[in-house]
């Protein structure tokens, strides 16, 4: 994988610890299996559990509270979906693709499309000149002060966190991952049906066992709690004050994998939710390594540790940053620019 997008491009030779790094890519059917029995076992037991507290009439607020902890459980799903789509989950192609296919629907994204746009992110990460490629919107100062009113205002909703977080996962879970995108080819398109029809199914069964009240209550939550999680992880490992973007010229991609994806060292309980991905920086060095091996590839490649790390505190900081300042080379605030937006309005009327 991370050959195949630094093929040619490689601004200096691949150095000798990453060559180390290879060894952590070999995935364990054994490992894998219990990975998938400790995170879908639990997760449909809540669902069994809240569908008895709905149907018993106990307060809606203990349901709430149990998804929570089943959005927590739909994380890590989504987290063995993503080890799929690398191919990193089973040393089966077709392994990955069955077990991708099945935890897609349970997040409700299809498999081989959202594939295309993942691995296009990581063929593309910190690299100004091919943005939009599965990633967030992110404008330079230079664009956002050039841009129509129009267009800031669009920017600034997306920007948004309260919008990011409350209003996006019903946007791209419930809605935009429903359609194919720009670029679909027959086995994206396919994928985005099949998850359509099983959702559907789901939703079929569901209603006719337990009522489709019963369905929406408890599976809009979780779903709209897990996304914001899922949303907010892929923000702040890529959204940071001292991130890196450079211009296809300057681009390299060792140094985006290593700067430009951050370390989010998250509480052990919380890792293991997220399945290990706060360690983005090595994820995006070595695509196909497992995620249950990335832990001991950090800890066994010192090199890998001189990465300066997020942590929880520090990581909501990144929500107020907005904008790239290409001579800064830095994240900075919409507010940290008002001045240089009123310096330019006054050197164009004076």
């Amino acid at each position: 994988m991370f050959e195949a997008f630094t093929a040619g491009k490689a601004k200096r030779p691949k150095p000798d610890w990453y060559k180390m790094t290879a060894k952590y890519e070999r995935p364990s059917t054994g490992r894998a299996a219990w990975q998938i029995a400790n995170s879908l076992l639990p997760y449909f037991g809540l669902w069994a559990l809240m569908v008895f507290m709905v149907h018993r009439g106990v307060s809606y607020w203990f349901t709430l509270a149990a998804s929570v902890l089943a959005a927590g459980f739909l994380v890590r799903i989504f987290i063995l979906f993503h080890d799929c789509c690398h191919g990193s989950l089973f040393a089966s192609r077709r392994a990955n693709a069955i077990v991708g296919y099945v935890t897609g629907t349970l997040v409700f994204t299809p498999f081989d499309e959202w594939r295309r746009l993942h691995l296009a992110h990581h063929a593309t990460v910190g690299d100004l000149n091919r943005r939009g490629q599965g990633d967030i919107w992110t404008m330079t100062v230079k664009e956002y002060l050039a841009a129509p009113r129009l267009k800031r205002l669009a920017y600034r909703i997306v920007r948004n966190p309260i919008l990011m977080l409350g209003v996006g996962p019903a946007v791209i879970f419930l809605v935009a991952d429903r359609f194919t995108t720009k670029g679909a080819k027959g086995a994206d398109r396919r994928s985005v049906i099949l998850t359509d029809l099983g959702i559907i199914a789901i939703i079929l069964l569901t209603s006719a066992t337990m009522g489709f009240g019963t369905y929406v209550l408890i599976q809009l939550p979780i779903i709209l709690m897990g996304g914001a999680m899922g949303i907010w992880l892929f923000y702040v490992q890529h959204q940071f004050e001292k991130t890196y973007w450079a211009s296809h010229e300057e681009w390299d991609p060792i140094e985006a994998a290593l700067l430009g994806s951050s370390y989010y060292k998250l509480p052990k309980v919380l890792q293991w939710f997220s399945g290990n991905i706060g360690l983005h920086h090595i994820h995006h060095i070595r695509p196909r390594i497992p995620n249950h091996t990335l832990q001991r590839c950090y800890d066994e490649v010192p090199e890998l540790r001189e990465v300066e790390p997020i942590t929880l505190p520090k990581s909501f900081r990144s929500l107020w940053l907005h904008l790239w300042d290409e001579q800064q080379k830095r994240m900075v605030t919409f507010w940290s620019i008002r001045k240089l937006r009123r310096q330019r309005s006054l050197a164009a009327t004076g």
